[in-house]
């Protein structure tokens, strides 16, 4: 058996589907993106962020998409009972690899300073909102 998990301080899901399953003393998080807090799929909420009528950029702040991305990781670990420091395996999705790597690297490099989860990046051709980066994480629970 297996507990779903939504947390109520991370965006809500685009789609049918909780923020977190957890099985034994696992933790799978579904994809989870830059949006803020109380934004949903209708609403793009993602920082650093503003495009015009036709969905061109008037700004594009990769660094804050970054930030906001693991903020929100962090807050699903939380409300799952875990932590940051639980992490044990974090697969990366990037719209641009050439743009947004060296930025992401550097990002990641602060966030992840002590606990150092294993890492996969990938490079995809869009995701379901106007974002540039979504992580997909395991992590355990004590």
């Amino acid at each position: 058996m297996s507990d779903k998990i939504n947390a109520d301080k991370a965006p809500k899901p685009v789609g049918s589907y909780p923020h977190a399953r957890r099985v034994g003393n696992l933790l799978f998080l579904s994809g989870v993106g830059p949006r803020t807090a109380g934004s949903d799929a209708n609403d793009s909420g993602v920082p650093g962020l503003k495009l015009d009528h036709n969905g061109n950029f008037l700004e594009f702040d990769f660094e804050a998409q970054c930030r906001s991305v693991f903020d929100n990781v962090r807050s699903v670990l939380e409300a799952s009972g875990s932590s940051w420091n639980n992490l044990v395996d974090v697969t990366v999705f990037l719209v641009n690899m050439n743009r947004d790597f060296a930025t992401y690297n550097r990002v990641y490099a602060e966030y992840f300073k002590d606990a150092q989860p294993c890492r996969t990046t990938v490079e995809i051709n869009s995701l379901p909102t106007p974002i540039a980066i979504e992580l997909k994480c395991i992590a355990t629970i004590e």
